[in-house]
């Protein structure tokens, strides 16, 4: 079951393709005028060709912690028979998760064109926000929680690609409730006995 799990559109070709891409991006970047990019600092996220390229490159870091927890979850059945629901769950995840590489490829490859002027919100706070998201989508113990959690950066990574403040911030805002409705609902950490 697991060769079923992993003959989805998950192989090599995707890495091969996410390390072209930056190659891409950085030629573009290194292209940009140092103004430019001094300018886009000033007025906030994505302002410039490198902060949508740093963008992209949380974007494959997010995909990179999907494909690792697809994978590890896979694992974990060590041989036995994977369930029907577990399987399907997994595949649309991978199927996502190459969704989400190609975004982020196509953020590289356009970067200077998704330029966006008026977004209002800092690139630390964008790449904080999907900094968070990676690392929840290793931690998160629900499947359900991570599909939602994809969901709202595939929308981010959309969005990116319109150039438009609007539509990203509302991603951003989906990712940040999700996050939020996920700590609500996990358990809190067991407290530790102080001596």
């Amino acid at each position: 079951m697991e060769d079923d799990i992993k003959a989805a559109p998950a192989g090599a070709t995707n890495d091969e393709a996410a390390g072209a891409a930056p190659a891409v991006a950085n030629a573009v970047a290194n292209a940009a005028p140092a103004a430019q990019a001094a300018t886009g600092q000033a007025q906030g996220g994505l302002a410039s060709v490198n902060q949508i390229v740093e963008l992209a490159d949380q974007l494959s870091a997010c995909a990179d912690q999907l494909h690792e927890r697809i994978m590890r979850d896979i694992r974990a059945y060590e041989g036995r028979e994977v369930p029907e629901k577990v399987r399907a769950a997994a595949r649309a995840l991978l199927e996502d998760e190459v969704i989400l590489r190609q975004r982020a490829n196509g953020l590289y490859a356009d970067a200077a064109t998704y330029i966006v002027k008026s977004l209002g919100k800092s690139q630390q706070g964008v790449v904080a926000l999907t900094t968070e998201a990676a690392e929840k989508i290793r931690k998160i113990t629900r499947i359900g929680d991570v599909a939602g959690l994809v969901a709202g950066l595939l929308h981010l990574a959309g969005a990116a690609a319109t150039g438009q403040a609007a539509p990203i911030i509302m991603a951003l805002d989906k990712i940040r409730t999700h996050m939020a409705a996920i700590e609500a609902t996990n358990p809190p950490a067991p407290a530790t006995k102080s001596t």
